[in-house]
């Protein structure tokens, strides 16, 4: 039971981190304030990252360790970029 209650949690945050990342890409398409793109980049790497956690959960014989430590560090350094370089 536990294992299907931890499947619909990494859907759901995967399901929030992709409408997060919407809604601020479409912010951005209307605004062009770049801290919008570089948001909405780094949430859309997250999805990504709660996708992969989910696969790594679900499918048996599969490790997703590597990947989604490097979709979730390149999604971090998109966000950290984007803070350093709007502070110019």
């Amino acid at each position: 039971m536990t294992a299907h209650v931890a499947e619909l949690v990494y859907l759901l945050c995967c399901g929030t981190s992709l409408l997060c990342a919407v809604l601020l890409l479409r912010r951005f398409a209307r605004q062009r304030v770049h801290i919008l793109l570089y948001s909405g980049l780094c949430f859309a790497g997250l999805a990504i990252n709660n996708l992969l956690v989910y696969l790594d959960f679900v499918v048996p014989h599969t490790h997703w360790t590597l990947a989604r430590n490097l979709v979730a560090a390149g999604a971090t350094l998109v966000l950290v970029f984007g803070l350093i370089w709007n502070t110019r």
